[in-house]
């Protein structure tokens, strides 16, 4: 009998109809990405990182990343911050941006975010992750979620105590990135520290829910996690950048247990054009084909002629440009 590892999953009041989550990224989990990945199933999406700090002081580029896709009909706002302190100034324009799940970074390992006490920062001090939590349980019903990371490093590995502060004061998920801070991506992600999570929520806050994530570049890897750690479900953070097309395929060998087979030629130029058409609707022609040339050679990665196309992206200043040169990859 096959395991049900594709399932709803309830975030405290919040019924989500799958397990397969789209990670936030900064940079990358804007809204025509997230449409994207979306439309090639995605259970839910979370905005890019937000400053709570940006949001108290009215910032305009920060009020960008609230905006919402019409297919999110539920959607995570991730902010970071520093202190407790914070999370009542920032309160008000978070909450008219209607998410339906907040989540705290606790685990972004990038030095600029780090050097102002947020992201993993927090990790050294659990209490801080107390503070926030409890200061947004008590001005919001709407679930706080908390992802973080295994520890600073080797010699402080704390994701117990991270983890029982958090749902201690009331999160009502925690999700976690298998590495260390200092590992940043590099290395192997530790999931055998996912399974002992898992069985210490079981033991002290049972029914939470735990999302994995770390090294799931393929459907098999998240089938492995999945079975082998006991999560309850994986989030997709680098494995779906330039490939959407891994939430499609996770389900349907979570379900059916075969494989399905990888995206055509065609299907993979004409996801990247409608990314860049999404990206022109969204900030016009000219910044959309600046910064489709961050997606476009993940897309075209392993094609035949492929170097040659990322080339020629690179100097590409208009849609038409684009779509020329997928043009030529599908003649060869």
């Amino acid at each position: 009998m096959r395991e049900n590892l594709f399932r709803a999953v309830s975030i405290g009041p919040l019924k989500i109809g799958g397990n397969l989550f789209l990670a936030p990224l900064a940079g990358y989990t804007d809204l025509p990405f997230r449409t994207i990945c979306k439309e090639w199933g995605a259970s839910f999406t979370f905005s890019e990182m937000v400053s709570s700090e940006g949001l108290a002081r009215g910032s305009k580029n920060t009020f960008e990343l609230l905006k919402r896709g019409e297919l999110e009909e539920q959607f995570g706002i991730q902010i970071f911050l520093n202190d407790s302190e914070v999370v009542e100034r920032s309160l008000e324009p978070l909450l008219e941006a209607n998410p339906s799940l907040i989540d705290i970074n606790c685990g972004c390992p990038v030095p600029k975010v780090v050097k102002t006490g947020a992201g993993s920062a927090l990790m050294r001090d659990p209490s801080k992750v107390e503070a926030i939590v409890k200061a947004l349980t008590r001005l919001t019903t709407i679930p706080i979620s908390v992802k973080f990371r295994t520890g600073w490093n080797h010699e402080s590995i704390n994701y117990l105590e991270i983890a029982d502060a958090a749902l201690g004061s009331g999160a009502s998920m925690v999700t976690m990135h298998a590495r260390t801070k200092t590992m940043g991506y590099s290395g192997k992600a530790d999931w055998s520290a996912l399974t002992t999570l898992k069985q210490f929520i079981e033991k002290h806050y049972p029914s939470t829910p735990l999302f994995g994530s770390g090294d799931l570049f393929s459907p098999e890897a998240a089938r492995e996690m999945l079975h082998t750690t006991g999560v309850d479900g994986v989030m997709f953070a680098r494995g779906a950048l330039g490939n959407p097309f891994i939430f499609h395929q996770t389900r349907h060998l979570l379900t059916t247990g075969e494989q399905s087979p990888p995206p055509s030629l065609e299907e993979r130029l004409e996801t990247l054009k409608r990314h860049l058409t999404l990206l022109v609707e969204e900030v016009g022609e000219e910044a959309a084909c600046r910064n489709m040339r961050k997606h476009a050679p993940l897309y075209l990665k392993g094609l035949p002629h492929a170097s040659k196309a990322k080339q020629l992206i690179n100097q590409a200043l208009t849609y038409e440009q684009y779509l020329e040169v997928t043009e030529q990859l599908k003649g060869g």
